[in-house]
């Protein structure tokens, strides 16, 4: 919610509507209250929509039941999947983080409502527009079933939208079933290729990655989570081997490699590619990984892989027509909602293998759910079982410390791996992300103060024009210069001539390619989209500084060299949400102009034209660059943005940089606010999943 929505002229002010006595409030006057928020830009008009159905469904619902429902739709807009009970024994004036007055119109609002967890249950139990999980629920097809869903557990009640009921407990079924252990593999080959993959282990210092691909061949579901250059698809890789070498018939297995946008697939196919190839050296082709890679074919977006469809919910492919995979590996797997799990899980056959790889820590998705942080509630303790144990033990030759051990152990941690080691993201950068993910401010700022290479690094000049200047032509460091957009700026002058090559030869081709790769060098990444310090803001004003400079014309909507952004999936143009393209003529004798990707090596373009879904990306936020890296980072911590500046978003801002990152922080006390507040999402799934201890496993 921008600031603008919460003052904009001629807003309702609540306060002084006098909508707020709702001493005897009926449920058509507690209606009326919530429009009257929804006015001040408190709600959204989905939340007031959905009472008003409520209402309309049960003309006698109480004002406990429209205002557990509005606020219960108010929450699924911000990341949850259920609203907790308990929240609302009081006014919840912290959880929503409205503006004044909320606050005190929340407050009156709650004079009459319920005052005890119990009186919040009793007043929705028995509702015609409530089912109760504790008693059989009507059946999901049904026209007429309750739209509102009383589960959790007796502890911690939570209310749920119907659909949001149903994807939880999807998840959950599936995932547990899918984490039964799977008998029939011989222990001693697994070990004899699991020492070849990755040497012989030493029995006081456990590999993680190696237990990694041991543990996944113990049933048809792993997760691999870990933060960067942990070698996750390093892993994956050397997992897809093992399965290759254990398979019965190795030449049938049929591979899949996905991820939730485009970029993230493709650089997860080039990781599992190299992967593959370094392995091949080391142990020879005997195997015939050559063979394997060529096999598994290219990864795709999710939504690719499913088959989505813009006018439907509904995938392609689902338990009535399932995907044809053994094996398939996600990648970026925060990125991924509950409504997409649910949807990913039921669409593959049941005898298939889903390795999932993300680091838990990281944003959780955009949508509602953060499915990957459940499923890695264990992760770090490691809760193994001695059954685990003592498999480790036979098939890695690891002995797994006391500490992380369990009993009882849940079935779930008995599949789930954490990568602890990184080969690759160390230095000022790693450090900087370690003391973020751990909250530790003073840490934090100890590195950003006291790093002499300059490779981390914030600004004390924290305006618009600090970030214009930081993208269009960097700093310089002890290293030298920083990464900017004068690198693709320079590259897009370097266009051969005409008459040196057309679309379809190498000159035009190899300038295309240098410009895509030259613009991936640099980001500016923001937490929202509105205002100057946002998207929207930062993009045309980065705009404007490379015009008044000379470095770009832009005449109209498309021009050489506009960085893009592809905002809805258009599987016909083969486009995708969140694609990265520039703006580029279609040869060198300026016949038009074409929007240029690069999915690793591959070169694929679309006319402008043909593009109606795009926004300019000098600046993405950070939950778009997702699956991306770059050279240089710049993080922008806008002074409004609430609960979205929170320690994740700057955490996976900082693990987007490779090189350098600057930190560009309007207010100088953001970073300690971001640190202290840990994204907290409204979930039942963590108790369903809990609910199978590990037997045997």
């Amino acid at each position: 919610m921008s600031r603008s929505s919460l003052h904009r002229p001629g807003a309702v002010n609540p306060a002084q509507a006098g909508l707020f006595d709702v001493q005897r409030c009926t449920g058509a006057e507690m209606l009326a209250t919530l429009q009257t928020w929804r006015d001040a830009g408190w709600l959204r008009r989905i939340d007031t929509a959905l009472a008003a159905f409520v209402l309309e469904r049960d003309p006698d619902a109480s004002a406990a039941v429209l205002m557990a429902t509005a606020l219960l739709a108010h929450m699924e807009g911000r990341g949850h999947t259920c609203l907790p009970l308990s929240t609302l024994v009081s006014p919840p004036a912290a959880l929503l983080g409205w503006p004044a007055p909320a606050p005190e119109a929340l407050a009156h609002a709650w004079v009459n409502l319920p005052a005890t967890l119990p009186d919040w249950l009793s007043a929705l139990q028995g509702q015609c527009v409530v089912d109760d999980a504790a008693r059989p629920l009507a059946a999901p097809d049904e026209a007429e079933a309750p739209p509102l869903v009383l589960g959790g557990t007796p502890g911690e009640p939570l209310l749920y939208l119907r659909r949001y009921w149903d994807f939880e407990n999807a998840v959950a079924r599936q995932v547990l079933a899918r984490a039964q252990p799977q008998p029939g593999l011989s222990e001693p080959a697994v070990r004899q290729w699991l020492d070849r993959f990755f040497g012989a282990s030493n029995p006081d210092r456990i590999d993680w990655q190696k237990l990694a691909c041991g543990m996944a061949l113990r049933s048809r579901f792993t997760v691999i989570t870990g933060g960067p250059g942990t070698g996750k698809t390093y892993t994956a890789a050397r997992l897809l081997a093992l399965l290759f070498a254990v398979s019965p018939d190795p030449d049938r297995l049929r591979v899949g490699l996905a991820a939730p946008t485009g970029k993230a697939a493709a650089r997860l196919k080039q990781s599992i590619d190299s992967a593959l190839a370094g392995l091949s050296e080391r142990v020879g082709d005997t195997l015939g990984l050559a063979a394997l890679t060529q096999r598994i074919g290219a990864a795709r977006t999710l939504h690719s892989l499913l088959g989505a469809r813009p006018d439907t919910r509904r995938m392609r492919f689902h338990a009535g027509n399932p995907l044809d995979v053994d094996v398939l590996i996600v990648d970026e797997a925060s990125m991924i909602h509950l409504e997409m799990m649910a949807a990913l899980l039921d669409a593959l056959p049941p005898h298939a293998c889903l390795i999932l790889l993300g680091d838990k820590d990281q944003l959780a998705s955009v949508e509602a759910g953060a499915v990957l942080g459940d499923l890695c509630q264990d992760a770090a303790a490691g809760c193994y079982s001695a059954a685990t144990s003592a498999y480790a033990q036979a098939v890695c030759g690891v002995r797994l410390p006391s500490d992380v051990l369990a009993e009882p152990a849940p079935l779930l941690a008995q599949h789930t791996v954490m990568l602890r080691e990184s080969r690759r993201f160390g230095g000022p950068i790693g450090q900087l992300a370690l003391a973020v993910n751990a909250g530790d401010f003073h840490a934090a700022q100890a590195v950003l103060q006291g790093d002499a290479s300059g490779s981390v690094h914030t600004e004390a000049d924290p305006q618009p024009a600090t970030i214009w200047r930081l993208a269009s032509r960097g700093r310089l460091s002890a290293a030298g210069p920083q990464a900017s957009y004068e690198a693709y700026l320079s590259a897009i002058r370097q266009r051969p001539s005409p008459g040196e090559g057309d679309a379809s030869t190498q000159p035009h081709e190899a300038w295309v390619k240098s410009v895509l790769i030259a613009f991936e060098r640099c980001r500016v990444l923001c937490a929202v989209r509105e205002g100057e310090w946002g998207t929207q803001g930062l993009n045309r004003a980065i705009e404007k500084t490379l015009a008044d400079g000379g470095w770009l014309k832009p005449r109209g909507e498309w021009y050489v060299g506009r960085p893009v952004m592809v905002t809805r999936n258009d599987a016909g143009l083969g486009v995708f949400n969140g694609d990265i393209g520039i703006t580029l003529p279609a040869s060198t004798a300026n016949a038009g102009l074409r929007v240029y990707f690069l999915d690793g090596d591959t070169l694929r373009s679309v006319g402008v034209s043909r593009l109606a879904h795009t926004e300019t990306a000098f600046a993405m936020t950070v939950h778009k660059s997702q699956g991306s890296e770059f050279e240089h980072t710049i993080l922008v911590l806008p002074p409004y943005g609430g609960s979205l500046i929170n320690r994740e978003l700057v955490y996976t801002g900082i693990t987007r940089a490779r090189q350098a990152f600057t930190l560009v922080s309007a207010q100088p006390d953001l970073l300690r606010a971001a640190l202290q507040q840990p994204t907290q999402r409204a979930s039942g799934l963590l108790s369903l999943l809990g609910s199978s201890p590990s037997s045997a496993a």
